[in-house]
C-alpha cells in the first residue's frame, strides 16, 4: 500500500532503436556514467541473474548524492524495477521502474516511472526532489535515446585507453595522496594553470581545473571525483573539451608481488560534429581519436610521472 505522502511521476520517450538494445543499455550499469549525464559512478554491491544491488553516485540539482538501490531485472518483459535502500535527505524514499515497449523492429518506447517521499513530507523538500527528478529523467531519457541510436553502428565514437607508470616499492599511498591533493596541482604540474577543489563530503570532490595545451591555449573542465583511499579515484567530467560529449576516468594505485604502479584509464565519447571546428575542415574522426588519445594520455602520464617523483621524494 502506497504511503499517503508519496509522489508519482512518469516520463516517456520514443527511440529509433530495437527494444532489446535499449533494455540492454538500461541493464548495463557499467555504461551509465558515459550514457547518462547525471551519473558519475556506479558499482555492483551484489549481482545475480534477476536481482542486484548497486551503489550510485550522481548529481541532483547541482549536488552530488549517493545511494544503494536494489534492482529487479525482468528480461522477458523488458522491465527494471528499482528501490533505494537508504535514501539521502531530502529524499525519505525513492523507487520506480524502467519499462521498454516494442513499437516495431526498429523503434521502441521507454517509460521511466518514479515514486518518492520527502523527509517529513515537507512540501519544500518535495518540490526540490520533483525538480531533480524532472531534470534528471529528461536528461537520462534523451541520453538513452542518443546512445541506443548511436550503438546501431557508431562504436568508433567511443575511445577507451590506459597508461601506466611504475612506482618505487611502497610508493602507492604517496602517489594516491598526490592525485588526491588536486588543489596543489597548479604548483606541482606544468600543464595545470589553476584548480578549485571542493570536498564538503569526505571522498566526494568537485574539481574545476584550467589546463594549458602545448600550443599555449587553455581550457577549463569541471569534474566530480569519488575517492577510495588508497586504492582508486574515479571521476567524470561535467564540462568537457569541445571534441568530447562524455569523459570518465580512473586513477588506479596497485602494489603487489609484481611491484607498485599507477594507472590512468580513460573512456571518451567523441563529438563528431565538433571535429571540423576544432581540428580543421579536412580532419576525420580518426584524426580526432588520435588527437584526444595523445592529449589526454600526455597530461595523465605527466601527472603520474610527477606523482611517482613525489612518492620517491617522500620515501627518501
Amino acid at each position: 500500500m502506497s504511503h499517503p505522502g508519496t509522489h508519482h511521476t512518469e516520463h516517456t520517450i520514443t527511440v529509433a532503436a530495437p527494444a532489446r538494445r535499449v533494455f540492454d543499455l538500461i541493464v548495463d550499469v557499467g555504461r551509465w556514467p558515459e550514457t547518462f549525464p547525471p551519473t558519475v559512478h556506479v558499482e555492483h554491491v551484489e549481482r545475480g541473474g534477476t536481482e542486484e544491488r548497486i551503489r550510485i553516485w550522481a548529481t541532483a540539482n547541482g549536488e552530488v548524492k549517493t545511494w544503494t538501490s536494489r534492482r529487479l531485472l525482468d528480461r522477458d518483459r523488458l522491465r527494471v524495477r528499482f528501490r533505494q535502500e537508504v535514501s539521502q535527505p531530502p529524499v525519505a524514499a525513492m523507487g520506480g521502474e524502467w519499462v521498454v515497449e516494442e513499437v516495431s523492429a526498429t523503434e521502441s518506447r521507454v517509460r521511466l516511472l518514479h515514486d518518492f517521499r520527502p523527509v517529513g513530507d515537507d512540501p519544500g523538500k518535495a518540490a526540490w526532489i520533483d525538480r531533480a527528478v524532472e531534470r534528471n529523467s529528461g536528461a537520462e531519457l534523451a541520453a538513452l535515446r542518443h546512445a541506443a541510436e548511436r550503438d546501431g553502428g557508431r562504436a568508433d565514437l567511443v575511445l577507451a585507453f590506459e597508461d601506466t607508470v611504475e612506482l618505487a616499492a611502497g610508493g602507492a599511498r604517496d602517489a594516491y595522496a598526490f592525485v588526491n591533493e588536486a588543489h596543489l596541482w597548479s604548483e606541482r604540474l606544468p600543464h595545470v594553470v589553476g584548480t578549485v577543489l571542493v570536498e564538503d563530503v569526505p571522498g566526494v570532490q568537485t574539481l574545476e581545473m584550467e589546463t594549458r595545451s602545448p600550443d599555449g591555449a587553455t581550457h577549463t573542465t569541471d569534474s566530480v571525483r569519488i575517492c577510495f583511499p588508497h586504492d582508486r579515484i574515479v571521476y567524470k567530467q561535467l564540462r568537457t573539451p569541445a571534441l568530447m560529449t562524455a569523459h570518465t576516468g580512473r586513477w588506479l594505485f596497485r602494489e603487489d608481488a609484481r611491484g607498485a604502479r599507477i594507472t590512468s584509464a580513460h573512456l571518451v565519447v567523441l563529438d563528431e560534429e565538433a571535429v571540423p571546428a576544432v581540428l580543421g575542415p579536412d580532419a576525420s574522426l580518426a584524426d580526432a581519436r588520435a588527437f584526444v588519445r595523445s592529449a589526454l594520455g600526455r597530461n595523465s602520464t605527466t601527472t603520474m610521472e610527477h606523482a611517482a617523483a613525489h612518492a620517491r621524494g617522500r620515501s627518501a
